[in-house]
């Protein structure tokens, strides 16, 4: 069975002293679990500390953005290289609630997803209809134009050894998850558009489902032949939480 890959999404949240305990405790809690792989996504000031904290053991980090920019007068960015810096290996792409507050079209995404390609991290490329694109039955349509674009513009082989992961807009921190089988069915459905492109692509490709997890509905979710893992949030901020999703995926 391929090893899921679980991904904690911390947000705006956080500081030295609480981020401390939360590492030290996903340590403890975590180090014996097999048959997953374990990320962590902290805030920009925070990369350094997750680097001295987690460096030599079995859980990696990243960051939330990305500028689509290698270098230049960006005031306010930070680079691809400058992720590498502080040992990153993985870069959340295109989250809703960034695309949303920042306008942030899907060519702009699509080039941030490639500078992370470029700089060798691991982008994870969010993607995900809202609650009205949904109840008109269009989110498959919606989802293959976020994935479409970046196939588009830039071949569908980039997205070999990459990471999707589908979260419905109206599920993110609301509490209500999508069920099982919609998850697997967007799950499929998103393996089945890139593969159409790229077979070898689509099978290395890990699809994540984010929205709303918590340690009772991963169980079942995780479960299904296309969802490989999760992207978290509020549950992340749980060591307890966050243990118990992780013991689903492995």
């Amino acid at each position: 069975m391929p090893r899921k890959l679980v991904v904690a999404n911390w947000k705006m949240h956080g500081n030295l002293t609480s981020n401390q305990q939360l590492l030290i405790a996903y340590l403890d809690r975590l180090s014996a679990l097999k048959n997953v792989d374990v990320v962590v996504c902290v805030p920009y000031p925070y990369l350094a500390q997750a680097q001295s904290l987690l460096q030599g053991t079995s859980i990696a980090w990243g960051a939330q953005n990305i500028s689509k920019d290698a270098v230049g007068a960006f005031t306010g960015e930070v680079s691809a290289s400058m992720l590498s810096d502080f040992g990153a290996t993985h870069v959340i792409i295109g989250h809703s609630e960034r695309a949303t507050a920042y306008c942030e079209s899907d060519e702009n995404i699509a080039a941030k997803f490639m500078q992370a390609k470029a700089h060798g991290l691991v982008p994870i490329l969010c993607v995900g209809e809202t609650l009205i694109e949904r109840e008109a039955g269009v989110m498959e349509m919606v989802v293959a134009k976020q994935i479409d674009t970046i196939v588009n513009l830039y071949g569908a082989d980039v997205f070999a050894n990459t990471v999707v992961s589908y979260e419905p807009i109206w599920a993110i921190g609301t509490g209500l998850a999508a069920s099982s089988d919609q998850a697997q069915s967007m799950h499929e459905f998103i393996r089945n558009r890139i593969a159409n492109h790229n077979k070898e692509a689509a099978a290395s490709l890990k699809i994540l489902y984010g929205g709303s997890v918590n340690p009772q509905n991963a169980v079942q979710l995780f479960s299904m032949q296309d969802i490989d893992g999760g992207l978290i949030g509020k549950c992340s901020l749980s060591a307890q939480e966050f243990e118990g999703i992780c013991r689903a995926a492995s």
